[in-house]
């Protein structure tokens, strides 16, 4: 699943992942839309853009975390911009290449 309210960075993000034989079923570009496919697509991991047209993914990823699925954030800020509770959590920076996404697919699926 991809939460991303920017277009163009959703596409490439869904062609990544096409690439490293992944197979996108959710996409969502306002928290609204991402927290019903949170609470009921069937999803192996989700990167989430952490600020989505203003609003935090944070509650995105509390269902996601309820429901056992991995995932991860994506942002330009880093681990900088994360709150506490989610700071041990993977983050993807902005901008990403397709070895940085691997990596942090792997991060999600470690432990």
């Amino acid at each position: 699943m991809i939460v991303e309210d920017e277009v163009l960075l959703a596409m490439h993000l869904e062609d990544l992942l096409t690439a490293l034989g992944h197979e996108v079923v959710g996409q969502a570009t306002r928290i609204d839309m991402a927290v019903e496919l949170a609470r009921e697509i069937d999803i192996d991991f989700a990167v989430l853009d952490i600020n989505v047209a203003g609003t935090k993914s944070f509650s995105v990823a509390d269902i996601l975390g309820k429901r056992g699925i991995p995932f991860a954030f994506a942002t330009g800020y880093g681990a900088e911009g994360m709150m506490d509770g989610y700071r041990d959590f993977p983050v993807l920076r902005k901008p990403y290449a397709q070895e940085d996404l691997e990596r942090t697919i792997a991060l999600m699926f470690r432990g």
